[in-house]
């Protein structure tokens, strides 16, 4: 069965930054609209979690259905706020990643 994954980096301030469809199956307009509920849910919850554990990787810390939320809570010196992530060299990498690990 085909399936999508949804990889997404949000800034502090709850801003997505980072988006990427990965897997095989074609983005949906509704799957992406389900992808944002999803993620702005799942913040609520991370935002609870971080004070309560010194684990930088939350992992299955929500689901919905079939889809499963991880969550690597991440501090960046290089990274600019407010800006979103346009790197080319980036997206290329994530999607290589996405395809040998999905």
């Amino acid at each position: 069965m085909a399936s999508t994954a949804c990889f997404i980096i949000v800034s502090r301030n709850d801003i997505p930054i980072y988006e990427a469809e990965l897997g095989p199956a074609v983005k949906k307009e509704e799957a992406a609209h389900q992808h944002q509920f999803i993620l702005h849910s799942a913040l609520d919850i991370v935002q609870d979690l971080a004070w309560t554990t010194s684990a930088m990787f939350l992992k299955a810390m929500d689901r919905f259905n079939e889809l499963v939320v991880s969550v690597y809570i991440l501090l960046n010196p290089l990274y600019l706020p407010g800006s979103r992530i346009t790197s080319s060299h980036f997206d290329t990498k994530v999607r290589a990643l996405a395809r040998k690990y999905l």
